[in-house]
């Protein structure tokens, strides 16, 4: 890809997020039909605040740390670090994090938010830094989505990470969809949403009835937050708190479908269906963006806000994170984050002429999996997918560890509780491992708390082994348990650390 294309593509992204984002703001939280055209504030040459964007800062920085061996793991610390606020599943999310759960879990536990917005709104980075590789940026989607987020939530940030990825080589409204339906189950809320938006368009039927067919195929509450029930039509009905994910992206589609194209007209028709008004003009802006470029984005919309970056969620005043200031230096920053995320090179030719270019390694794609279950047998991404929102993964120097949780990470007296390790081999060479359970007093745990385990190599074997622990716990007298599980090779001086959290939560009667 020539760097002066791809760079027109990051800032159009990021311009078109801003100018999304401040179009829909004021028609959040708000269910019914808007007549909404241009912005309908006083912008004073700046864009509005908004969590969509600034979220991804933290993100940025965490990938300028640790490259493509970014995980949810890290980002997750990242998150309770420099994002400040505790509404919805932010904090349910935060406060899974605070209490030793790792993702998912922490995405799932305790969270009615789990199905919503507040993961698709941040897909762009992952987009942005694998051009052209959606199987890359579903990848670190999953693991960014995982933070906060289970299941709906999770499908609808991996289907926007994959078309816009998808978007940097690909114009066809309909191959980019096909693409992002790829690497999300079938039968999901968010697949169901896309498809009667898809029906609704080709059957000739308007946008707004197109959003009606939506609310009612898979109701949401997001416009119920900020809109009397007796102003909302009674055809549209009342969803489970929470599950806005599939709605939104619908809409999204919508506003895609109907606008034909049309930069303008398209985030105009997204911001007209409410609901989570800036995510879904700002994702679908952002999409555009990366489609037309920046060179392309219509003057009409950037002159009225400018190319700053206004901040709402972040704790600018931590001097560890480093927030641009503008839309052109997040863009470059990301530009120079590239190769190594790839694990690609820039190649000086013809400079003069066209710039830079990138190359991308055969075989590279494989490798830049951030969690790899293993080295040498490539699960599909819908396997990965499966895994949440129970299944912790743990990379290590000799073995990859899965640890199925089986459930919600709940312990009560006197009651059996499983979990299932399956370990798999980096090395093309057997080994021996032991596996020790570190547990409180009293705890006991089959088939024992110190057992042997033969690891098979994958030359002539599948090269894993598995095990299922069941762990009773006596009289339990604290809130919380924390659990370490030891996984050591024999001959080898390395060994893998497993924490495993357990809350003493009562027996529902």
């Amino acid at each position: 890809m020539n760097i002066h294309n791809y760079r027109d593509k990051v800032l159009g992204c990021w311009l078109g997020k801003n100018i999304g984002g401040t179009l829909g703001a004021p028609f959040e939280c708000k269910r019914g039909v808007f007549p909404v055209e241009f912005y309908t504030q006083d912008t004073h040459g700046e864009p509005l605040p908004n969590d969509d964007l600034d979220l991804q800062l933290v993100w940025l920085n965490a990938v300028e740390k640790y490259s493509r061996s970014v995980n949810s793991t890290i980002l997750g610390e990242y998150w309770l670090m420099y994002v400040v606020p505790n509404w919805g599943e932010y904090g349910a999310g935060k406060n899974n994090l605070t209490a030793g759960l790792l993702p998912p879990l922490s995405g799932y536990v305790n969270n009615v938010y789990r199905d919503s917005c507040g993961a698709f709104i941040l897909s762009e980075i992952w987009a942005c830094l694998a051009p052209g590789h959606p199987e890359i940026a579903v990848q670190y989607a999953y693991e960014d989505a995982t933070v906060n987020h289970s299941h709906e939530g999770v499908y609808a940030e991996v289907f926007c990470a994959a078309l816009q990825s998808a978007a940097f080589a690909e114009k066809d409204t309909r191959k980019l969809i096909e693409i992002g339906l790829s690497y999300i189950p079938a039968d999901c809320g968010v697949a169901r949403a896309i498809h009667v938006a898809l029906e609704a368009y080709e059957g000739g039927q308007s946008w707004q009835d197109a959003r009606k067919r939506i609310l009612q195929a898979v109701p949401s509450t997001f416009g119920l937050l900020g809109t009397p029930r007796e102003q909302v039509a009674p055809d549209e009905p009342e969803g489970a708190m929470g599950y806005d994910a599939p709605s939104n992206i619908g809409i999204i589609l919508i506003g895609w479908l109907y606008g034909e194209g049309d930069f303008g007209r398209s985030i105009s028709i997204a911001a007209s269906c409410g609901e989570d008004a800036d995510c879904t003009a700002g994702t679908l802006g952002a999409l555009l963006g990366i489609v037309h470029g920046a060179a392309a984005l219509p003057a009409r919309w950037l002159e009225p806000i400018g190319r700053s970056i206004k901040t709402l969620c972040v704790n600018r005043g931590d001097q560890g994170l480093r927030v641009p200031n503008t839309v052109d230096e997040m863009t470059e920053r990301v530009l120079a984050l590239t190769p190594r995320f790839l694990g690609s090179e820039w190649v000086d030719t013809m400079r003069a002429a066209e710039g830079y270019m990138i190359r991308m390694h055969e075989g590279e794609a494989l490798r830049c999996h951030p969690r790899r279950i293993n080295a040498f047998v490539e699960r599909s991404f819908m396997e990965q997918l499966a895994c949440q929102p129970f299944g912790v993964r743990h990379d290590f120097i000799l073995f990859n560890t899965l640890l199925d949780y089986q459930g919600d990470p709940f312990i009560q007296p006197g009651v059996p509780r499983k979990l299932r390790l399956t370990v798999e081999n980096q090395f093309f060479k057997q080994q021996w491992l032991t596996v020790r359970w570190h547990l409180p007093a009293g705890w006991k745990v089959t088939p024992g708390p110190a057992i042997s385990l033969p690891l098979e190599q994958y030359h002539c074997n599948l090269g894993t082994c598995s095990v299922e622990f069941t762990l009773e716990a006596g009289e339990l007298n604290e809130p919380r348990y924390d659990l370490v599980l030891q996984i050591s090779s024999l001959g080898h001086p390395s060994q893998g650390l497993i924490p495993v959290t357990l809350l003493n939560v009562p027996r529902e009667k």
